[in-house]
């Protein structure tokens, strides 16, 4: 086994992500974006989650990665500085107490770690067994000892000790906002660059007396800031713990022009078109036919937009398109600009040394 698992080069870092822009920005030159804004991230300490096999060696247990298409090859990863500082302090510590506790260790498959940066930590401890009375005490000590929430996972099992979620504390444009983050929800993984995402959508995003409709919007991470700059606000997911999430959020932070429903993208693009009813939108206040939208907020996965949520986007006056995944995004920008241009453009930097690049797309229609 190798000493390392993953590229950390900070001497290199500015070049590493000019170079990932530029290959970002030569894809999107058939649309003539504007001079894109640019958010670095720091060189260490950013991220908030991170996931670990555990490699079982004698007595001696190991932090391990494995390389891309190399599922047999593991990587002991004896530090890990890009990790935010909570999770860096506690990894040692944390694989001393296991390696030492029978009860604990046994069949222990894997490790992750959620962070915030308000200093919250929750660790889940995934195993190949079935975890009885010994584990939920040798972990309810661990949670004690190392101050943080624990949750054990087994197949068909999850035992929680105290939460199973996380607290964070987002400082943007001179406020703070506060999100309950569920163990295994989507959530941004770079909290600097996610404070700076929020801020570059409010730039964008002056008083409107119109509406806000926004898919995957997860547990509320941009719903609640943007809310602030419209009339109403509907934001829908799929996942039903982050829709849980996002619906607490809200009312955590006193946003209350916000409607959430439970839908897929392509289900509310269906409810748009008025192809079909949804009982999941029974609840709103006011009908859907009743909404003043003029602007669209999409955060879509590394697949893109579908057919469907694209015509959708052709309807509205203003698109903000988050994006993880160039390639997808001009795509997607090759059938947005028949009704759009692109308007503003961002790039931020959610994953250092690695080829992952998120961009941030204004379209305003023609």
């Amino acid at each position: 086994m190798t000493a390392s698992a993953f590229r950390f080069e900070p001497e290199r870092y500015e070049a590493l992500f000019a170079a990932k822009c530029q290959s970002a920005l030569d894809l999107m030159a058939p649309f003539s974006p504007p001079e894109p804004a640019r958010y670095a991230s720091t060189t260490s300490g950013f991220r908030l989650r991170a996931e670990f096999r555990i490699w079982h060696e004698d007595h001696e247990l190991h932090y391990v990665m494995f390389p891309p298409g190399d599922p047999k090859t593991p990587h002991v990863v004896a530090d890990f500085p890009i990790a935010a500082p909570r999770i860096r302090d506690v990894m040692p510590q944390l694989r001393e107490l296991l390696r030492d506790n029978p009860a604990l260790r046994q069949k222990l498959f894997q490790v992750e770690f959620l962070s915030t940066l308000s200093g919250d930590l929750l660790i889940t401890l995934i195993y190949h067994r079935a975890l009885d009375n010994r584990w939920e005490e040798a972990a309810a000590q661990l949670s004690k000892s190392l101050s943080c929430e624990v949750i054990g996972r087994s197949r068909k099992q999850k035992c929680v000790l105290g939460r199973d979620w996380v607290t964070e504390a987002l400082s943007v444009a001179g406020k703070e906002y506060r999100y309950r983050q569920p163990e295994q929800c989507f959530t941004q993984p770079n909290g600097g660059i996610n404070e700076q995402m929020i801020s570059w959508l409010l730039s964008h995003c002056p008083l409107a007396h119109t509406d806000l409709l926004e898919l995957y919007c997860g547990v509320g991470n941009f719903t609640i800031p943007l809310a602030g700059r419209f009339r109403a606000v509907l934001a829908t997911e799929l996942s039903k713990r982050a829709t849980e999430a996002a619906k607490y959020n809200a009312e955590d932070n006193d946003a209350d022009n916000i409607e959430f429903a439970r839908l897929s993208a392509e289900e509310m693009s269906a409810a748009m078109a008025g192809e079909r009813p949804f009982r999941r939108l029974a609840h709103l206040k006011q009908p859907l036919g009743d909404y003043r939208f003029s602007t669209l907020l999409v955060d879509p996965p590394r697949a893109g937009l579908d057919t469907a949520t694209l015509a959708l986007a052709a309807q509205f006056d203003r698109v903000l398109y988050i994006s993880c995944n160039p390639e997808t995004l001009n795509a997607n920008l090759a059938v947005l600009t028949d009704s759009h241009e692109v308007s503003a453009l961002a790039f931020f930097d959610q994953f250092p040394y690695t080829a992952h690049l998120e961009s941030g797309v204004i379209l305003t229609r023609l």
